[in-house]
């Protein structure tokens, strides 16, 4: 399997790959790659950004995501010590240009259809982890009919989009390593308070030709970005079994004071933190 921008040795050269992560943390730079993913989470939580929006993971998700779609899984290393992920790779020509376009095989077109985007799923979850399970211990031609069970209740669940937007060209080995410095920093330091100087830095850009080349990548501007992350941690703090106060959270997540902490938050989760927590929406 062929990892972009930057390359990730994969002696496998089959139609399928089926693959197993484990250990402390998955791989969380931001890359891409041609194979649609199809991933079982057993161990492990973190940050999960795919293409413009920040989600995060945890165990038993079932995450899809789409060919050419850049992506960070950040394992959250003080939850877990252990990360396990199950994955299949796989495009949509792996079995040759028409397959899926078989009148045995054209039900599963909305699963294509919903992976350009990447999706969770919500719905029938027990009979996917059932098949995911099966895969450590089957043989390459079982690999196959078990992704194409998959891929039938892929297509037909109910699950939620991972992105709103997907730049529309596959980034360069430059540009891809400029976009996962810009991600890298802002992951690190989010809950500090970041300058728009200090992020063209990393970018190696003006400020003005940074904040354009970041709108045009993900279709939001980088503070609306950035934003979006502290109130996701934000988020994850809420639904914890924490003790941190409102007040507390607003910091931990790089909010300055608790008003604006309030505002924002009610304008991207549409309840105030202290709902949000009541709801566990």
């Amino acid at each position: 399997m062929k990892v972009l921008p930057f390359k990730i040795p994969k002696p496998n050269q089959d139609a399928l790959v089926y693959q197993e992560d484990i250990g402390a943390v998955f791989y969380d730079k931001l890359h891409q790659h041609e194979e649609i993913q199809v991933s079982f989470i057993i161990e492990g939580e973190g940050k999960l950004i795919v293409g413009d929006t920040i989600n995060f993971y945890k165990p038993q998700d079932i995450l899809v995501i789409g060919s050419y779609l850049p992506h960070i899984l950040k394992s959250d290393t003080s939850v877990q010590g252990t990360s396990k992920m199950l994955s299949l790779f796989f495009t949509k020509n792996s079995f040759g240009d028409k397959f899926f376009e078989l009148e045995e095989t054209r039900a599963l077109q909305p699963f294509f259809t919903r992976a350009i985007h990447g999706f969770k799923v919500i719905s029938n979850k027990e009979a996917l982890e059932s098949l995911f399970l099966k895969l450590e211990s089957s043989q390459k031609l079982d690999h196959l009919l078990i992704l194409l069970e998959v891929l039938k209740i892929a297509a037909t669940c109910e699950y939620k989009s991972l992105s709103s937007f997907v730049y529309d060209k596959q980034y360069s080995d430059y540009e891809g390593n400029r976009m996962r410095n810009i991600f890298e920093f802002t992951m690190s330091n989010f809950h500090t308070n970041i300058t728009l100087e200090a992020v063209a830095e990393k970018a190696n850009m003006t400020k003005n030709a940074f904040c354009k080349y970041f709108k045009k990548r993900t279709n939001k501007t980088y503070f609306q970005f950035l934003t979006e992350l502290r109130v996701e941690h934000a988020t994850k703090l809420l639904l914890s079994k924490s003790k941190y106060t409102i007040a507390e959270i607003a910091y931990e997540a790089g909010f300055k004071n608790i008003s604006n902490f309030n505002r924002q938050f009610k304008e991207i989760k549409k309840y105030t933190p202290s709902e949000y927590k009541r709801k566990r929406v």
